[in-house]
């Protein structure tokens, strides 16, 4: 794993799954679980989107990083890490984004 912020706040999150409750915000989400963590993570996303709206740099910078965190408990509460999602990335850069999005709207259900 490369050393980034990603990485390392992923690093963390995932040391805190089975913590004290009463001590670490991260180890109460993840304790409840996957749906928990994920509407969290959509609670923030609507503060990125009207941040945005608002054209708010400050509070889009603040309410990112937010979203960024939520973002990476998610990941942890299912089992996907960075590294899986930088394949994806990493698989996408070789189409434009209109191919890979027409490629995924192929694919059944």
């Amino acid at each position: 794993m490369a050393d980034h912020a990603i990485d390392r706040l992923y690093k963390i999150i995932v040391s805190r799954k089975g913590g004290d409750v009463k001590t670490s915000y991260t180890a109460l989400l993840l304790k409840e679980g996957p749906a928990k963590c994920a509407k969290k993570f959509g609670e923030e996303a609507v503060e990125v989107v009207l941040a945005a709206v608002a054209k708010d740099k400050k509070s889009l910078t603040a309410e990112s990083a937010d979203v960024m965190y939520h973002l990476l408990v998610v990941w942890a509460a299912c089992g996907v890490t960075p590294e899986d999602v930088y394949k994806a990335l990493t698989a996408r850069e070789k189409l434009s984004g209109l191919a890979e999005k027409a490629a995924r709207e192929k694919k059944p259900a």
